[in-house]
């Protein structure tokens, strides 16, 4: 069987003050067109499918529309809660898609009870998917008393605690099916693409890889915004985002995995590269240096670095030169260095004009109109 890995679509994100939804809805679109093309069986989304816990109306519109459409076909589509997710959200759309034939799990589920998938392909081969969507701490405590059926010990870390879910699981593969798991957390060797929430990032999040058994023939993960395999005990694999989220990740390459499976042996991957959304990168210059290659970033999202003094308008200048610009920062080499020393002489009153003024100083920023305009509004406001 053949099967389209994709995650961390972050639909609804904002860069910077600048929404993104239309170049999601091409993202999307070419997601769909190349589940259509390689003729895939499966497709699994692996978590943060929204950048918020409460996505608008739009965003959720263009991601049920797009689930839809990978379902044309027949094809088995997989759907679970990443960290920006809303868990409860998912599992109300759980019944009206399940009725249409995706499966979509929110919450950690028993094995019985939608936490392990038992389906035929199109392709024919019978598929056994263990699913785990993303945990909170306080969370999989709940989740390991669930199973457990008594009080979790609280001595017991989350790394132990996810392995113990998984193996729950991951218990009933069999030799004769197709073994998978999909989850969306945190490997320790995993390479960070930029734009991931540091806060469910950190080391006491991780899981070791070796939570896969050895039995599992792909383990399709989301959270890691670079596509990347991990070592382990089988095919283990972050797909990475369909488009570079933040600056961080203009690096990236965007895109999504093509696996081929089959029972009783390893998974074979295949990298595609999405195209569709608009490059990041950051660029450094004086405003001549800058206007001279304009022409080569007129599509691209940029965070400006200006190699010159800061003065005001010097960021209205730099997006006359670069309309894309979403940032505009002054080198570190071009920025005040203050003295920390100085300070106000015994019983010497600094009021705020005076105050503002030696800021101004200390910026490098010395302007008598915008003096004047602070003198101004300093009046009207104390009358």
């Amino acid at each position: 069987m053949k099967i389209l890995h994709t995650a961390d679509w972050h639909v609804g994100k904002v860069l910077k003050g600048r929404h993104r939804i239309d170049e999601h809805r091409a993202v999307l679109r070419e997601l769909v067109e190349l589940a259509r093309t390689e003729d895939v069986d499966a497709v699994i989304v692996a978590g943060d499918l929204f950048d918020t816990s409460a996505p608008t109306p739009e965003a959720q519109s263009l991601v049920l529309n797009a689930l839809l459409a990978l379902r044309e076909d027949g094809r088995d589509i997989v759907v679970l809660a990443g960290n920006h997710d809303n868990p409860h959200l998912l599992e109300v759309y759980r019944p009206i898609l399940g009725r249409l034939g995706l499966h979509v799990v929110g919450a950690f589920r028993r094995p019985d009870q939608g936490g392990t998938l038992d389906f035929t392909a199109r392709s024919g081969e019978p598929v056994r998917l263990a699913v785990l969507p993303f945990l909170s701490h306080r969370y999989v405590v709940r989740a390991a008393d669930v199973l457990a059926g008594t009080p979790a010990e609280h001595n017991r870390d989350y790394a132990a605690r996810i392995a113990e879910l998984v193996e729950a699981l991951t218990a009933g593969f069999d030799p004769g099916t197709v073994n998978l798991v999909t989850t969306h957390g945190t490997l320790p060797s995993g390479r960070f693409g930029g734009g991931e929430r540091r806060a469910q990032s950190i080391f006491s999040y991780y899981f070791e890889p070796t939570v896969f058994p050895p039995s599992t023939q792909y383990a399709a993960l989301g959270h890691l915004h670079r596509r990347q395999q991990i070592p382990g005990p089988c095919p283990i694999w972050y797909s990475g985002s369909p488009l570079a989220v933040d600056f961080g990740e203009e690096a990236n390459t965007p895109g999504a995995l093509l696996v081929t499976v089959e029972p009783g042996r390893p998974a074979a991957v295949r990298e595609a590269t999405i195209s569709s959304a608009r490059a990041l990168a950051t660029v450094t210059g004086t405003l001549e240096e800058l206007e001279a290659m304009a022409a080569g970033y007129a599509e691209t999202w940029l965070r400006v670095i200006v190699a010159e003094r800061p003065r005001p308008g010097l960021a209205d200048a730099v997006r006359e030169i670069l309309p894309t610009a979403l940032e505009v920062g002054v080198h570190e080499r071009f920025q005040p260095v203050r003295d920390a020393r100085r300070t106000a002489a015994p019983g010497e009153a600094r009021g705020p004009r005076e105050l503002f003024r030696d800021y101004l100083a200390a910026s490098g920023r010395q302007n008598e109109q915008v003096s004047a305009l602070f003198d101004r509004l300093h009046e009207e406001v104390t009358g």
